[in-house]
């Protein structure tokens, strides 16, 4: 693995351990930062692992954009920003593995963004969410994309507008993660998540993890002629014909990848 100024990364098993390491400026994300994120999901996205989880450390999962690092910029500089950050979110839904978010304490704004745009996420107790911008002077707009598509608009308008923290409850039952445990269960909640995302043929997972982002968000007739495609396309991996086989023959599936 690659050595990060920002960044902890290392190899656990079958999975890659993504570790913000900006505790000093509560994670908040600037350039550099999210170079070496973007650096580190496509690394990992390459390699052979079936799952990566995206943490932070110190007190704050993420604080969201450096604002020292957007003061100092020009239009032309925040708009180049602001394209690394959307190109970081895209990676992590592009990369074939499963990707959870380990949150922890507050995510806020682009943190929050981040969070949104992992496949799947599991809070502390102690965790926060919030757009902040609302109730200041730059309004949260590339953030609420992927928050948008997690909850509802009436809830994603509270929060664009308010700027206010909802808890980590309150973030499950909306739907922006996938469940909320005690904060001393939170590192076993994301391995039991992520192990039971990651079962399966490899190729397939890939594809079909790709597929559903593809498909979201279009009309019905345009996703099903999308998945429909991809479906019987992939009935011929050597996955697919060992899962229909075991299932005739009522043994364990031996999966080829």
């Amino acid at each position: 693995m690659t050595d990060y100024q920002h960044l902890l990364v290392k190899r656990d098993g079958d999975a890659v351990r993504i570790t913000m390491n900006r505790a000093a400026r509560r994670n908040s994300l600037s350039g550099e930062h999210l170079a070496e994120l973007l650096g580190a999901f496509r690394e990992a996205g390459e390699s052979d692992a079936t799952g990566i989880v995206l943490g932070g450390e110190g007190p704050v999962f993420s604080a969201g954009h450096d604002f020292g690092d957007v003061a100092a910029r020009d239009l032309v500089g925040v708009r180049e920003l602001l394209r690394l950050c959307t190109e970081v979110m895209g990676t992590i839904q592009s990369v074939p593995q499963v990707v959870v978010a380990r949150v922890h304490g507050l995510a806020t704004a682009a943190g929050c963004q981040l969070v949104a745009s992992c496949d799947l996420a599991v809070a502390a107790e102690s965790a926060g969410f919030a757009l902040p911008g609302g109730k200041g002077g730059w309004f949260c707009h590339t953030p609420a994309v992927p928050v948008a598509r997690s909850i509802g608009r009436k809830r994603l308008m509270e929060l664009v507008l308010t700027g206010d923290v909802i808890d980590a409850r309150t973030a499950a039952e909306w739907g922006l993660v996938n469940r909320v445990v005690p904060d001393d269960q939170l590192d076993e909640a994301v391995d039991e998540l992520l192990a039971r995302a990651t079962r399966g043929s490899r190729a397939s997972k890939a594809i079909g993890k790709q597929t559903i982002y593809a498909q979201l968000d279009r009309p019905e007739a345009d996703a099903y002629a999308i998945a429909l495609e991809v479906m019987a396309g992939t009935s011929q991996l050597p996955g697919a014909r060992e899962g229909m086989a075991a299932f005739l023959e009522k043994r364990h599936p031996v999966w080829p990848d």
